[in-house]
């Protein structure tokens, strides 16, 4: 024991009975797994390569990522089994574009960054995740496993970062590891509530033995028996290092557990829908979840009749023009209902806290994660029936349960006579003149009459998109993609170069706000490089107009919020795209220059049109806290 305090000592430990005793059962357990796995010194494989195995055993395509040393060999393992590397210049990009690549895909996606501020950068895109409920994989570079702790290049605490953020950390330790480890992380991403999972990998777990070898020879070490037991100690760690790195191991995916929701939870809210006479259906991004095709979900709202209310990764359900979408008046009809089913919708603040339900409503509420299914229900709202389990399916046993139900007639028919009325007074105030330049709902209007069927809607900004969320109108399911409920702006490049990539047919939109397009704008140069042409639309108004709506009202003052009317489309053209300045002088031909940038757009070349607009009152009174 004596021999393992002065290690200890020398690693910088506390000499105490506690540490040495720690430190010999790790010892111990090494020395009995090199009796009996081998060790081989002269393979050239690399931890790399265990990662990359296990990636396309679970059917991942795409690896994103900002190159860094520390994850050189991941890189290099993947494009050599056929996975596609797509760098970006920002690893909050990486991110970004893995989570919609997992929104669309229905894999998980897979972002991989260096040690140090490469992780850290990723911090934001990580939370974005979490709530938005996207499975992910981050892979981080982490130092050496003996270099931990003792001031080692870009060496701080990851995983206590990033415990907070996902539903499962690790850090390996030993090369074998390696194998399980991606797999089990795989598996907790997709199950229950999906979310994102996080492993770092100290440097010498992922490159060759040859190479790690060399930094564990000591030159002088000291002499006499100090000296033998730090030679020791540096090859038993080695050999420990790589033991059994190259056996055969299962890569194969492990089972996804997802929860259901029980037939006599089914029966009771069948029960209770088919006695409304005013039901309502909010749907949120949860329905769109696998295992349930959204085609399916489709099916089964459109066989119930139920009027829908449609949110985050769910718009477009219904397609563009279905009779039983209402886009307007929400709350309204939210106080007429006699029945509200919350499909995967959580009553926060887009609910008001749930205070925006009538009380004497009955309420079914459906989603995978208990404390997103009773959010509030404490202050605000209360259940009739609670269901844990996934929204998507429960939708279609509730449409097999009610067949030949019909919702009355004549409650979706006056939802949709409200809608028109409303989207009458847009497009009426669409068509009047902003004191400067162009009218922003105008310009909207005429994006949604010329875009494909096919399009794909990434929307990044506060005014301008929530202007968008009122005109644009996704085509089809997994056709609308926004940050979700954490509001974070810069999501646009990475999502949009996931969406491509996931649907390269596709035509796909990034509806910038001036203030958001500058987290990623630089993202045109990946745009060009990745071959992944996609259309951004700035709405130029020189300034924060989300925050600046409510801040002067309220406070008197305009600070921090004014911008300039930069030239973005001079940007775009830098990063290797292609840009348009559309001002007011434009406004005659502002569908041909729509059409000429979707022409740019199928020829391979990412467009920009920075599109000088006007203030206008649609949105007065909106909040962004």
């Amino acid at each position: 024991m004596e021999c393992f305090g002065a290690i200890g000592t020398l690693l910088g430990c506390s000499a105490g009975a506690a540490v040495c005793g720690l430190l010999f059962a790790a010892f111990k357990l090494g020395l009995l797994y090199q009796l009996f796995h081998k060790t081989e010194t002269k393979s050239p494989r690399h931890g790399g390569e265990s990662v990359a195995e296990v990636l396309r055993a679970h059917g991942v395509k795409y690896v994103f990522t900002l190159v860094g040393g520390h994850i050189s060999p991941v890189l290099v393992a993947c494009e050599k089994v056929g996975i596609r590397i797509v760098d970006t210049r920002h690893e909050a990009t990486a991110v970004f574009a893995a989570d919609a690549v997992a929104r669309l895909s229905g894999t998980v996606g897979v972002a991989a960054v260096t040690a140090g501020p490469g992780l850290t950068n990723t911090v934001t895109a990580v939370k974005n995740a979490q709530m938005a409920e996207s499975p992910l994989l981050l892979i981080g570079g982490a130092a050496g496993t003996l270099l931990k702790g003792r001031g080692a290049l870009q060496d701080i605490d990851q995983m206590s970062l990033f415990k907070p953020l996902c539903k499962f950390c690790a850090s390996i330790r030993t090369v074998r590891e390696i194998v399980p480890t991606v797999r089990k992380a795989l598996a907790v991403a997709q199950s229950g509530t999906p979310g994102p999972v996080f492993i770092e990998f100290p440097i010498d777990t992922l490159y060759p033995y040859h190479l790690v070898s060399k930094e564990f020879t000591v030159k002088n070490p000291p002499k006499g028996l100090m000296g033998k037991i730090i030679t020791w100690y540096l090859n038993n760690h080695l050999m420990n290092l790589f033991a059994g790195a190259w056996e055969t191991r299962d890569v194969s995916p492990l089972p996804v557990d997802i929860p259901q929701a029980t037939d006599d939870q089914v029966q009771r809210c069948i029960e209770l829908v088919s006695r409304a006479k005013k039901p309502v259906i909010l749907l949120g991004s949860q329905a769109t979840l696998p295992p349930t095709p959204a085609d399916d979900v489709r099916k089964a709202l459109e066989d119930l009749g139920i009027p829908c209310f449609l949110g985050g990764m769910s718009r477009g359900m219904l397609g563009k023009n279905s009779p039983i979408h209402i886009r307007q008046n929400r709350r309204d009809a939210l106080k007429e209902a006699d029945l509200v089913l919350l499909a995967g919708t959580v009553c926060d603040f887009r609910l008001s806290y749930g205070r925006v339900l009538n009380r004497r409503s009955k309420i079914i509420a459906v989603n995978r994660d208990k404390t997103q299914l009773l959010k509030n229900s404490d202050l605000f709202w209360k259940p009739t029936i609670a269901v844990q389990g996934d929204a998507g399916s429960f939708l279609v046993r509730l449409s097999k349960g009610l067949k030949g139900y019909s919702c009355p007639k004549e409650w979706p028919q006056s939802l949709k006579a409200g809608d028109v009325t409303k989207e009458n007074a847009n497009r009426a105030k669409a068509n009047e003149k902003t004191e400067h330049h162009l009218n922003p709902l105008k310009v909207l209007h005429q994006v949604d009459e010329l875009m494909a069927e096919d399009s794909i809607i990434v929307a990044d900004g506060g005014d301008f998109v929530g202007s968008a969320a009122y005109i644009l109108r996704p085509r089809g399911p997994l056709q609308w993609l926004d940050p979700g409920a954490f509001g974070t702006l810069g999501v646009g490049g990475g999502f949009a170069l996931g969406a491509k990539l996931c649907r390269p047919e596709s035509e796909v939109w990034i509806v910038y706000g001036d203030g958001s397009s500058g987290y990623s704008v630089a993202e045109f140069d990946t745009f060009g490089r990745h071959k992944t042409p996609v259309i951004a639309v700035v709405g130029n108004d020189a300034c924060w107009s989300q925050i600046s709506r409510e801040q002067v009202p309220m406070l008197g003052s305009n600070v921090a919020c004014g911008l300039a009317f930069t030239d973005y489309h001079i940007v775009a053209d830098g990063f290797g795209g292609k840009g348009y300045l559309v001002g007011r002088e434009d406004e005659d031909r502002l569908n041909d220059i729509i059409r000429q940038a979707q022409k740019e757009t199928q020829e391979g070349k990412a467009t920009l049109l920075n599109v000088l607009i006007g203030k206008t009152n649609f949105r007065e009174g909106s909040i962004s806290v």
